[in-house]
């Protein structure tokens, strides 16, 4: 099965945000937050494929939140979900660093096409079967792994683990990004469980080299990719 692309839902009125996550149950796994400074803690911590954001929310506006969202450098499309429609507040939008708008009320059918072609423009999901990195070859639709012409068995959590490293070759990932990633805001595991993963997943990359795709930075987290 196919990873799963992740998103985040920022609207606080309970109803609407529940209709969106059940409309999108088949494109990706929606979070949800319900005013905007828990919206914004939740969409600064780069784990998401795509975020869902109403202008006007209690405690910071969406404004607010896309603000914090750019001025961390996070790349993830934003689709501004309200019900100000004029042409001045979408310039404002778009300034801010939006990728889409559409206003309320709105057809669910509009909705889907645009997250949809949101998630597409990414280039990790939907038209992208098999990841590469160095000597490694990743199908997402079997979870087969390859390297070196050989099959390598990875766990369900060690596959999404690499997975993740390979999306964001280049970027330093944090470990709480990882955790939060693959194991959720809500888990009560402990933050160590990435440490252990990680170990686990290099152990069986090592026969063939690729351990050396994954590198530990201190007190950052870890940088994944080939050496040029």
């Amino acid at each position: 099965m196919q990873q799963r692309a992740r998103g985040l839902i920022i609207e606080d009125d309970h109803s609407v945000s529940d209709g969106i996550k059940e409309l999108l149950v088949d494109l990706l796994d929606c979070d949800q937050a319900f005013d905007g400074e828990e919206g914004e803690f939740m969409a600064t911590q780069g784990i998401y494929d795509l975020i869902i954001l109403d202008w006007m929310l209690p405690s910071e506006s969406g404004l607010d939140v896309l603000k914090a969202i750019r001025t961390q450098h996070l790349d993830v499309p934003v689709l501004f979900l309200t019900a100000k429609d004029g042409l001045d507040d979408k310039i404002r939008g778009f300034n801010l660093g939006a990728d889409d708008y559409l206003t309320k009320p709105f057809h669910r059918e509009e909705l889907m096409l645009r997250v949809r072609a949101l998630i597409k423009r990414t280039g990790h999901f939907l038209n992208e079967n098999v990841l590469r990195m160095g000597d490694i070859e990743v199908n997402l639709q079997n979870h087969a792994v390859i390297i070196q012409e050989q099959s390598v068995q990875l766990n369900g959590k060690e596959f999404d683990l690499l997975v993740y490293f390979i999306q964001n070759q280049g970027t330093i990932v944090t470990k709480d990004q990882i955790f939060d990633r693959l194991w959720g805001f809500d888990s009560e595991t402990s933050i160590t469980v990435v440490e252990v993963y990680v170990s686990n997943l290099r152990k069986k990359l090592k026969p063939f080299g690729a351990d050396q795709y994954i590198k530990t930075l201190r007190n950052a987290g870890y940088l994944v990719g080939v050496e040029p």
